[in-house]
């Protein structure tokens, strides 16, 4: 590929990524586990003060980074939040995995990191995460930077690349708890493909056992305290909070108890290969098979005899990602980031090898005179003119599998962005909770105090989420798990229930209050209660 191809399939790239993953980046409802973390990043960003939950929460990276954006924009509150301030974060990283690949091109060829971003820049799955206020872009962008990292260590050992590791892995480590496979997959991927020997791995074993092959000391004393003094400073609050580093290691008990645990959030081995390969709902079918199968075609290239270093690594990594992360019982869509990103490399490599590949060496030639009962048709020598595989004809599949993946992304973030036919859209907030905000909006506006309007939200855990990020400018809002609790009702104008508690607030309300059922999530409701002259005033303002 020449240098200007190369040059305007980057721009292309970068173009769909950044237009892909920004436009319209607040139009979706707040899944429950976002708004969840934007609350969370607004008593930071109000107070200061920041505190690492072991039993409910990943890593503060997330919530720091969001800080400059809010800044910047001038929000200072919950309140002045918005939805576009904390998605962005997740989406520059989601486009700054981009970048990574392009740093890789001096390694892995033009062809192959032209290739990959493309499918990076339209891929569903990277696409719709993108645009999530979740740790999983953020994460998966850092696994990336930290198995490059780590490979440039091997390719030079100096000091400075074990210091750039140990931040990179500090940095993964202050994300996400599962950055302990993720790192150490890259750790074992850079050290098996540097020791590989021949284009067997003859004596591997022996070269990787052999100390002399092994880092200095001082490089690897140097990596893990950058590791630590970055987490470290991340899980203590900048030192505000000295149990938080700590908490982030006893947290390990608890993600270890989650993750092979039986709970709603099992999944069977192949979870995550049937989720890219083929998802079909209710005549909407979803598949990032193309990917697969490229990547498939990269990882033999990458572990065959035309292998080297760099395609060797991250075929390791991928294999190693998806294989832990795929035995793991606890499965959710996004879970899937960290190897997939590898994947994605992986295909690019595997596009690269399809269209350099001698497919000429041999030609369609002479059949070999055999017996017909010899079922033996083969390819033999000819000495006449030799064919490759047309560049245009590679280069047109390729145009045809990133159309695709850029029909599906936009499916994905329109149409679909919150309907459960989609895949990726997990357990999300259904579009009609945003009629259930207007209205208790527009009965605040008729109430005669406004934002201080008593709200009463009475449901669970998860069933009030995340009405705490909606309904974050109303001052007096309250919640509590059951009815029995919550009372007594008298004087409050408005309030909101799970299907579990209607039964005993119909019972205590009597005819005083009117109701409304709105969908929450997929066969998930809340039931709005409104006291009856406050509907009376509404019905009379909008007539």
């Amino acid at each position: 590929m020449t240098k200007g191809g190369f040059a305007t399939l980057v721009g292309v790239a970068l173009v769909l990524a950044i237009g892909l993953r920004v436009i319209d980046l607040d139009r979706r409802p707040m899944h429950h586990d976002e708004a969840n973390q934007a609350v969370k990043f607004g008593v930071l960003l109000e107070t200061g003060r920041y505190q690492y939950d072991r039993t409910d929460h990943h890593g503060p990276t997330l919530y720091y980074l969001t800080l400059p954006v809010a800044w910047i924009r001038g929000q200072t509150t919950l309140a002045s939040l918005d939805a576009w301030t904390v998605r962005i974060v997740p989406a520059l990283f989601g486009v700054g995995l981009l970048l990574l690949f392009l740093s890789l091109a001096s390694r892995l060829g033009r062809t192959a990191v032209a290739s990959a971003m493309l499918l990076a820049a339209l891929s569903p799955a990277l696409v719709y995460y993108s645009r999530f206020y979740i740790q999983e872009s953020i994460f998966a962008c850092l696994a990336i930077a930290c198995l490059m990292a780590l490979g440039r260590y091997a390719e030079r050992p100096t000091l400075a690349r074990a210091l750039t590791a140990g931040v990179c892995a500090g940095l993964a480590y202050a994300t996400k708890e599962t950055s302990v496979i993720v790192v150490s997959a890259a750790v074992v991927a850079v050290a098996v493909a540097r020791r590989w020997s021949g284009p067997t791995g003859h004596r591997l074993a022996s070269r990787m056992m052999d100390p002399r092959t092994w880092p200095p000391i001082r490089h690897l004393a140097a990596a893990a305290a950058a590791a630590l003094a970055v987490a470290g400073l991340f899980f203590t609050a900048f030192l505000s909070y000295p149990d938080g580093l700590l908490d982030s290691i006893r947290a390990f008990s608890v993600f270890f108890d989650r993750g092979t645990g039986a709970s709603a959030y099992s999944q069977p081995w192949d979870y995550y290969l049937r989720l890219l390969g083929w998802s079909s709902s209710g005549g909407a079918v979803w598949t990032e098979a193309a990917v697969l199968a490229l990547a498939l075609v990269g990882m033999g290239s990458a572990l065959g005899p035309a292998g080297g270093f760099w395609p060797r690594a991250i075929a390791i990594y991928t294999a190693i990602t998806a294989i832990v992360f795929s035995a793991v019982s606890y499965k959710t869509p996004w879970n899937l980031l960290p190897f997939y990103a590898g994947a994605v490399l992986l295909a690019g490599i595997g596009a690269q090898a399809i269209a350099a590949h001698p497919w000429g060496q041999t030609r369609w030639g002479q059949i070999p005179r055999r017996p017909m009962t010899q079922k033996a048709w083969a390819l033999t020598p000819s000495a006449g003119k030799r064919w490759a595989l047309p560049p245009w004809l590679v280069g047109a599949v390729l145009v045809a599998a990133c159309a695709h993946l850029g029909w599906q992304s936009w499916r994905a973030i329109d149409r679909y962005a919150a309907d459960p036919r989609n895949p990726y859209a997990y357990a999300h907030t259904s579009p009609d909770v945003l009629r259930l905000v207007q209205r208790v909006t527009d009965l605040a506006a008729i109430d005669a105090d406004h934002d201080r309007m008593l709200v009463r939200v009475v449901a669970g855990p998860y069933e009030q989420w995340p009405l705490p990020w909606y309904l974050r400018r109303m001052e007096r809002v309250g919640y509590w798990p059951r009815a029995a609790d919550a009372g007594p009702f008298e004087g409050t104008p408005v309030i909101v229930a799970s299907q579990e508690n209607v039964g005993a607030l119909e019972a205590a309300l009597g005819d005083k209050y009117i109701s409304e059922m709105y969908g929450l999530r997929p066969e998930v409701f809340l039931t709005v209660f409104i006291e009856r002259g406050l509907w009376e005033r509404f019905l009379a303002a909008h007539r």
